[in-house]
């Protein structure tokens, strides 16, 4: 194993250190994994791991330090604030912790596009986290590596432990980001997910200001030319970009620039619960692979085959692969500027049509609320469907303020002529626990066709409640369900339903009012009903 130089050690603050090897490869970091107890092999030759306590991300222990640039930039409606002081002083407790440890440092790249690409340097305390973090982000060729000079440096120890007194954090798992400094702290937590999100946290900071957009997004290139497809958790981002007749650009984390679409990751960290080889052949043959991570996924006692089924452990199971993995994965990780965008919302209360045509207006309005629902299930608690707004399809991982984001989106549609569209993979005919979950077949049809270009000209429907245009057929698919009204047994019940929806729109975008302009605020429902 190769030792960290010493130059590079004292440039982390890591002063004196001996035991942090850097760049391993796979079969290194998967063979010292297995020997240190981490993880164990699956019978398919993955490493599968488990989390502990934190099996997804912690976004109440996020903190970014205030001072004198970040004060009036930050959204700090949206993020805890830290101070210098408090900062450095964790960072000095985590540094002096970490000399108990051996640590594996990766040198590598986020974003394809050399103009705009970061260089990060990650020290992981578990050789599995090396192992997800090489996966996830992009390795550089050889002869970069001989004088990489990182841009963000994060220490990721998941056995130190904060306090809360000391470091006037919340508990002891703590994410601490100095962007000006490039420097995020991560401590008291297994969730391998922290090291990628920091760094997409980062690029959110850095890029607005060169003017490039950064979106949690995948894209996807084909027939038609490329796509975007912004989502929430759970509403089939990952899924439907798999398309094995679309070449994957990527799976979460993309930039638009003047020169187009580039991918910031170099791996794909794919949902696997309930995963079947029928429905997402692609992602299933990926997370089996030798090397593929799998995060909580119960294995058999016996042959160590993996149980997607198994949520005992967490809805959350994941698989972290490189995208050499997808058999249609792009060699570049570059696409064009997009010909479509495709907004993906899980609507559990049964009221959003399966499609629908959005103005650039319309568009800016529903990507600055984010909607999606959760179902009886996915949390503790949660027992009735719940409107979930997560502004940007992003907001724990955004550090401006959404009307920045939302403003360079809505000026990159116009520039382009890009198509527009609102996609529901949620209920149909009745909310969630009365109707059913809408078909993937007729979901990935629905797609294909506006893709390609399928209902340009073709005959639409104005919705009266939401106002965007939705088509009245569509080749193979049962024009029955275009309309969600008419799926509904009882239609005053719909109607019911989808005042209560708007209204929820309505009152979430109330703080978003004041930083956009008539037309879209015209895109509100209360409002277009108010105007009649």
């Amino acid at each position: 194993m190769q030792t960290l130089a010493k130059d590079e050690a004292d440039q982390a603050g890591f002063n004196g250190f001996t035991s942090v090897h850097k760049n391993n490869n796979a079969a290194e970091l998967v063979e010292a994994a297995v020997k240190r107890g981490e993880g164990r092999l699956t019978s398919t030759g993955a490493l599968s791991v488990r989390t502990g306590a934190h099996t997804g991300r912690s976004a109440a222990d996020k903190f970014i330090v205030c001072d004198a640039t970040t004060e009036g930039v930050i959204w700090w409606d949206n993020n805890k604030p830290i101070s210098p002081q408090a900062f450095d002083l964790l960072r000095d407790d985590m540094l002096s912790y970490a000399r108990d440890h051996k640590l594996y440092a990766q040198d590598l790249h986020a974003g394809a596009d050399p103009a705009h690409r970061i260089r990060a340097r990650v020290f992981c305390q578990y050789a599995w986290h090396a192992l997800f973090i090489q996966h996830l982000l992009i390795r550089p060729e050889q002869a970069a590596l001989a004088a990489f000079a990182p841009d963000l440096t994060i220490v990721d120890l998941p056995g130190f432990k904060a306090d809360p007194a000391r470091h006037g954090v919340r508990s002891e798992t703590v994410i601490a980001c100095d962007f000006e400094r490039g420097l995020v702290l991560i401590g008291g937590t297994s969730y391998a997910g922290e090291i990628k999100k920091s760094v997409f946290s980062y690029l959110n900071y850095v890029l607005p200001a060169k003017g490039v957009m950064p979106m949690h997004c995948s894209v996807n290139d084909g027939e038609g030319g490329a796509a975007v497809f912004f989502g929430l958790s759970g509403t089939g981002k990952t899924t439907l970009s798999a398309d094995p007749a679309r070449i994957l650009v990527g799976d979460d984390e993309h930039g638009w620039s003047a020169d187009g679409l580039f991918n910031f990751e170099g791996g794909c960290y794919a949902k696997t619960i309930r995963l079947t080889p029928e429905a997402e052949p692609q992602i299933y043959a990926a997370v089996n692979q030798w090397s593929a991570v799998l995060e909580n996924v119960v294995l058999d006692p016996l042959t160590r085959a993996p149980d997607f089924n198994d949520a005992s452990l967490t809805e959350n199971t994941r698989g972290a692969y490189p995208l050499s993995f997808i058999e249609s994965a792009s060699l570049t990780r570059r696409a064009g500027h997009p010909r479509n965008i495709v907004m993906l919302t899980a609507d559990a209360f049964g009221v959003l049509p399966p499609i629908a045509k959005l103005s650039a207006e319309q568009a800016m309005y529903h990507f600055l609320s984010g909607y999606t629902a959760k179902v009886a299930g996915t949390e503790k608690g949660v027992s009735e469907p719940q409107a979930t707004f997560s502004t940007c399809f992003g907001a724990p991982f955004m550090p401006r303020h959404p009307s920045v984001y939302g403003s360079l989106l809505r000026e990159l549609i116009g520039l382009h002529g890009v198509d527009c569209w609102l996609v529901n993979t949620g209920w149909t005919g009745g909310k969630y626990g009365v109707g059913s979950r809408m078909s993937l077949p007729a979901t990935r049809t629905l797609l294909s066709t506006a893709l390609s270009g399928g209902f340009a000209g073709a005959p639409m429907r104005l919705d009266p409640v939401f106002g965007f245009e939705v088509p009245v057929q569509c080749p193979g698919v049962d024009a029955h369900i275009l309309d969600p009204r008419e799926t509904w047994a009882d239609q005053a019940a719909y109607d019911a339903q989808a005042a209560v929806l708007a209204k929820m729109f309505a009152e979430n975008f109330q703080k978003f009012k004041t930083f956009v302009d008539a037309g879209v605020q015209a895109a509100d429902p209360l409002f277009r009903r108010a105007a009649e």
